[in-house]
């Protein structure tokens, strides 16, 4: 698939989920600092919580959830636009718009990877993601979504045929490289001010596995993973779409 000029990439997310050996702790993560301070020099913690429904008899269900804890760091660029996840169960590197090219990306990601692995020492990784959140602006009036995108929703004919929001949801597995698409459309509100329509085509694209934490093999996975990616968005838009993007 060739490049676009202006593609509609709002967020590219490289995600490797990992398992740590049990002697590494946040104070070890830290280090990645002062590996990161000139191009990243923003900290911030990462925190997540636990929580699960809890049921009783004669009484209603009660939500509980653990206290918050700080599971790694996030390190921003001056510009915001770029973020770098190092945790104890993984690495993720953001790039928010404006989104150049895979080159690019896969090299920056490449790059803080190995430097995670060295501070980190992960044992071994689990899984790993591409995921691209895409905002589409579709010019307004149309009349069908199929001008524009392939994989629509549709209404029964004899019912009203305008629809004010939808969400779907498709799960595409690819046997070939043991991989699976995870597929988001949605729109978003018309802004006042304009004639066209948002719509989010957000493509997450994943591999489980149980691998050594060898950058080569990733990396060719993470290759199959983008051109996955690259072909369901590809197939799933018309020309009258991908002319937007020139």
């Amino acid at each position: 698939m060739k490049p676009y000029n202006n593609p509609p990439i709002t967020e590219a997310i490289l995600d490797i989920k990992t398992t740590l050996p049990p002697d590494i702790f946040l104070s070890h993560l830290q280090e990645f600092q002062e590996f990161v301070k000139s191009d990243y020099p923003v900290k911030k913690e990462r925190r997540s919580f636990e929580g699960g429904v809890q049921f009783k008899s004669g009484s209603a269900p009660e939500f509980k959830a653990s206290p918050e804890k700080v599971d790694g760091f996030l390190f921003h660029a001056d510009d915001g636009k770029s973020i770098v996840q190092v945790r104890l169960d993984g690495f993720t590197f953001n790039k928010l718009r404006p989104y150049s090219n895979w080159e690019k990306f896969n090299t920056e990601a490449k790059r803080l990877w190995t430097q995670y692995v060295k501070i980190a020492k992960p044992i071994s990784v689990s899984r790993i993601a591409l995921r691209y959140i895409n905002r589409i602006e579709l010019p307004m009036p149309f009349s069908d979504f199929k001008e524009y995108i392939l994989t629509a929703p549709e209404v029964a004919t004899g019912i009203p045929q305008g629809l004010a929001g939808f969400f779907v949801r498709l799960a595409i597995p690819n046997e070939d490289i043991g991989a699976t698409a995870i597929v988001i459309e949605t729109i978003e509100a018309i802004k006042p001010d304009t004639n066209k329509l948002p719509l989010i085509f957000d493509l997450d694209v994943f591999k489980s596995a149980s691998m050594p934490p060898d950058t080569d093999k990733i990396w060719a996975i993470l290759n199959q993973l983008r051109e996955y990616k690259n072909q369901i968005f590809d197939k799933s838009l018309t020309e009258k779409t991908k002319e937007l993007f020139k």
